[in-house]
């Protein structure tokens, strides 16, 4: 096998690897004029001693020649180049050892007007040596190409027999190019970004006004300033969206025959995964996105934001609430997940809203500067609770910006951790938040911890084991005497009781635990031990 020094990296080779190779390089070659079209790819090597070899060319042959057959006047010259630019012929090579021993003025300034590279050859060469080395190469990378391709189109069958989502799509799509995969829908809104080589931040960055200014197409095609490769979304005429793979920032290249592939087999699967998880797209991105934000999953908080703000959500000059929505049964968040997304769309408030956990929605408010939050958290808990009858609705507080938000939601799950299903409803309002949550509901979010199991084991047990042997109800007694913050009087009318009884029994409770219900600490250590044992007894 001849000289094979050059890796083009499975895409066709170009002007300058072909003269890297030994075969050529064994000639000292200069290149006169073109510099800049070095790195148009050779697609095959022509030989020619004729005055018109274009009409033998397809374009991007790299042409070698002796001179010989070159005309003398320079009209002729000019003609001679203008047919090999005007069929797309990669450069020109002519060897300087025979008719000429410099190129001809005329045959520069045609070249160099026309933008064709023209490269000399100082030493003899056998041509025909040349075209076996590039043949070979171009032939095997041909093959290599057939085989990458066959790749693609299994990996691409693989993940629809198994049916892969659009994330698994666009994520194999990005590991197979190298490059920056996106989806996007019809508004132009990221649903899922897969970057490569870069942040979320330096792709999604005004995605909006980029994506804008990059026209739509019918087929896989190249399109807008950046050079995006994009492809349609969509299935008998009804157009979903479209994928984008970008230019890597680094080291941009034309997008070439295997992008093209692996964007068409993108675009085809995501077509299928549609039609196989009919949840819509922007719904799955908002989940996603909610998720990564409540659980703090970006490196960085600008990626958070340019994620965000490319799904549509403003974030300057904003202000954020978390929302959570308990459901009672694991069927209806599916539906109340939708039906609450396009409710808040309809009343214009930006928000992302998706599930959190198997019967637990939440949604981020994006609010503006001056608009309270107050009446759309209660339009959205309203909402959620006529849709799903026994939800429960939680707040945290305000965020002011982006890192905020994860502290907003750890405050929302803290306050839905300590409301008992089925827990009235503050007056004026139908969700819950921080200000609820007193002794009862602190201790009912704190009910799995076996510390305040012990606790209140330890304070009361004989009191109710006493009642459990005796028939009795001190328990009881001391439930309504403490309710009545230790007024004797108050405590006797509760429980139906005369003063005397009420006396007798509290002396006996304090007989039994061992305790001064006068003295208030430990007044207080039996009222949370009680509460705490209610809050228990409640689960039973």
């Amino acid at each position: 096998m001849p000289d094979r020094d050059v890796d083009a990296g499975g895409r066709p080779p170009t002007v300058a690897d072909v003269l890297a190779l030994p075969v050529l390089a064994a000639g000292q070659p200069q290149v006169v004029t073109g510099v800049a079209g070095l790195d148009r790819p050779v697609r095959w090597v022509h030989i020619t001693e004729l005055t018109d070899p274009a009409s033998f060319l397809k374009g991007g042959e790299l042409v070698l020649t002796t001179g010989m057959p070159l005309p003398e006047e320079p009209t002729g010259v000019r003609r001679y180049v203008d047919e090999l630019a005007d069929i797309g012929a990669a450069a020109l090579v002519i060897e300087l050892v025979r008719r000429y021993h410099r190129p001809p003025d005329a045959l520069v300034h045609a070249c160099r007007a026309r933008g064709l590279p023209l490269v000399t050859l100082a030493k003899d060469v056998n041509f025909l040596e040349v075209t076996q080395v590039v043949h070979a190469l171009l032939l095997g990378n041909q093959a290599d190409a057939m085989r990458r391709t066959q790749r693609v189109h299994e990996a691409f069958t693989a993940l629809t027999l198994r049916g892969a989502g659009p994330e698994d799509v666009v994520r194999a799509a990005a590991e197979m190019s190298g490059r920056t995969v996106v989806l996007e829908n019809l508004a132009h809104q990221a649903l899922i970004c897969e970057p490569s080589r870069g942040t979320t931040e330096s792709v999604l960055t005004a995605w909006e006004q980029r994506s804008r200014s990059t026209p739509p197409v019918d087929h896989t095609a190249v399109s807008g300033p950046e050079g995006w490769l994009v492809a349609p979304v969509e299935y008998q005429g009804e157009r979903w969206g479209r994928v984008a793979m970008l230019p890597a920032p680094t080291a941009p290249r034309a997008p070439g025959p295997e992008d093209v592939t692996v964007l068409e087999r993108t675009a085809m699967a995501l077509t299928i995964a549609r039609l196989i998880h009919p949840t819509p797209w922007e719904l799955t991105a908002h989940r996603n996105a909610l998720r990564d934000l409540v659980e703090q999953r970006h490196r960085f908080p600008a990626d958070a934001e340019a994620r965000v703000a490319a799904l549509g959500l403003p974030t300057k000059d904003s202000h954020f609430v978390a929302v959570l929505a308990d459901l009672p049964h694991e069927d209806d968040t599916a539906k109340a997940e939708g039906l609450l997304s396009e409710e808040l769309r309809a009343k214009g408030t930006p928000a992302l809203v998706g599930l959190l956990g198997p019967t637990r929605l939440g949604a981020l408010l994006s609010l503006r500067p001056d608009q309270p939050w107050q009446p759309v958290v209660e339009h959205l808990s309203r909402t959620a609770l006529n849709l799903v009858p026994g939800a429960t609705v939680s707040i945290g507080s305000e965020a002011t910006d982006l890192p905020g938000i994860a502290r907003s939601f750890r405050e929302a799950v803290r306050v839905a951790e300590a409301t008992e299903p089925g827990a009235p409803l503050p007056a004026g309002r139908s969700y819950h938040e921080r200000s609820d949550v007193g002794l009862r509901r602190l201790l009912f979010a704190l009910r799995e911890d076996t510390r305040i199991q012990e606790y209140a084991e330890q304070r009361l047990s004989r009191l109710v084991d006493h009642d459990a042997r005796h028939g009795t109800d001190l328990l009881t007694t001391l439930r309504h005497y403490l309710d009545a913050a230790g007024n004797k009087t108050v405590a006797a009318r509760h429980g139906g009781l005369s003063r005397e009884t009420v006396y007798q029994r509290l002396r006996t409770i304090e007989r039994i635990l061992d305790r001064d219900l006068e003295s208030g600490e430990q007044r207080t250590e039996i009222h949370v031990a009680l509460t705490a044992l209610d809050v228990l007894r409640a689960l039973k």
